[in-house]
């Protein structure tokens, strides 16, 4: 049986340094006195400290790479074995000692932090660590990384904190937090390692799993979906016809308003089996259908707890939309880097290998500043996005400035 870092692709430094880490825990609980209690924190040894960030550009493994560590802080052997009860529960996120957050929204709220450091500061019900494991903390609102800041600065003398940002930039974590944490730096998955464990684990054929390595440029959840899912397929071949649409202006603003709506389409496809069961459970909570006395003014009177679950319902769904968009934004940059590789006659594999031919023909129709200047514009437009501006706005300024060159 693989062990809990078999999923962890291309990251071999990194796995070295958490498999220290967890060897280091290990021997730390083995000190502990017959009280079970820890006379100082987990920072005292070299290889283990208290806390840690996972950085990475997406698709990198940074949320695997967290949750195998604190699987392995769970394993009975210290080692990550995958095998023990506390490997298979960390995985499967049931351990009662290991607490995931996982942002549905735009961010990551106080009162969620404040409740989580709370819980995490308990004695660990297995006697090993608590571990908390957050992703996406770039998301964070200042509020909230306070609240966390000052956990991390006084932490419980078995909790450790494992946060995921794609960087340790000011815009992603705090500098005070960061300055608390060691660092796992997480590279790109090289296509070839990506593609033989598509191979591997899932069954995918050679050929496929190279062609979705490759398309999904390292990002190893990105390309199972490409190999698996016909309609992800679709949508990409989608994304990657713009450039032959955009003629003129009319046709800027359909292109934009065709990519918006196929994002929309995709969000809502996504989260609506989970919305539904959700709104489901809560109304039977409540008592909907029932017929004792007094029911149906109980679940008349529970409309606020409705409400509430329908906003953050909304906030997931723009989530999923962004997110759905973003996937659309790397496979278009993917095509003007392609295209741009030509131009500068580069001597480097295609990203997206199916469309090479339209790749090499714009790259010879355009100059290399004009191809360059089309691959800032999708790199702006993502940027624009995740700064909060409306998406269809971006949208359609970036294919305006796709047209213009």
């Amino acid at each position: 049986m693989p062990d809990v870092f078999a999923d962890l692709v291309g990251q071999d430094e990194a796995v070295t340094t958490l498999r220290q880490a967890a060897a280091a825990a290990a021997l730390l609980l083995d000190r502990v006195d017959a009280s079970e209690q820890v006379e100082q924190p987990p920072g005292a040894t070299a290889a283990m400290t208290h806390a840690w960030i996972f950085t990475g550009p997406p698709g990198s493994g940074r949320s695997v790479a967290a949750r195998a560590f604190a699987a392995a802080l769970q394993c009975r052997t210290g080692t990550g074995c995958g095998a023990c009860a506390g490997c298979h529960t960390t995985l499967s996120g049931t351990h009662a000692d290991v607490r995931f957050v996982v942002p549905e929204g735009l961010s990551i709220s106080v009162t969620e932090i404040r409740t989580l450091v709370l819980r995490a500061a308990s004695t660990p019900a297995g006697g090993r660590w608590q571990a908390v494991v957050i992703e996406d903390a770039d998301r964070l609102t200042e509020a909230a990384g306070n609240a966390l800041l000052k956990a991390i600065e006084e932490p419980p003398p078995r909790t450790v904190f494992l946060l995921c940002t794609p960087s340790t930039h000011p815009d992603d974590i705090s500098v005070t937090i960061r300055s608390r944490c060691r660092v796992v730096p997480l590279r790109q998955p090289p296509a070839a390692a990506v593609a033989a464990v598509l191979t591997a684990r899932d069954g995918v054929p050679a050929e496929l799993a190279g062609w979705a390595a490759a398309a999904a440029q390292g990002h190893v959840g990105r390309a199972r979906r490409l190999a698996r899912d016909a309609e992800a397929r679709k949508r990409r071949d989608a994304v990657l016809a713009v450039p032959r649409r955009l003629t003129g202006v009319g046709a800027c603003f359909d292109a934009a308003s065709a990519l918006i709506e196929a994002a929309e389409a995709e969000a809502v496809a996504s989260v609506a089996d989970l919305d539904a069961g959700e709104r489901t459970a809560l109304e039977t909570a409540l008592g909907a259908g029932g017929t004792g006395r007094g029911a149906a003014g109980a679940f008349r009177g529970a409309a606020g707890q409705l409400k509430e679950l329908e906003k953050r319902q909304r906030s997931r769904a723009t989530r999923a939309q962004r997110d759905a968009l973003d996937r659309a934004l790397v496979d278009l940059a993917g095509f003007y880097r392609d295209a741009l590789t030509v131009a500068m006659g580069a001597p480097v594999p295609a990203v997206h290998t199916d469309v090479a031919e339209l790749a090499r023909t714009a790259g010879q129709r355009w100059t290399p500043e004009a191809t360059l200047r089309r691959l800032e514009a999708v790199l702006a437009c993502r940027s624009a996005i995740e700064a909060n501006v409306k998406p269809r706005i971006a949208v359609e300024s970036m294919m305006l400035a796709l047209w213009r060159g």
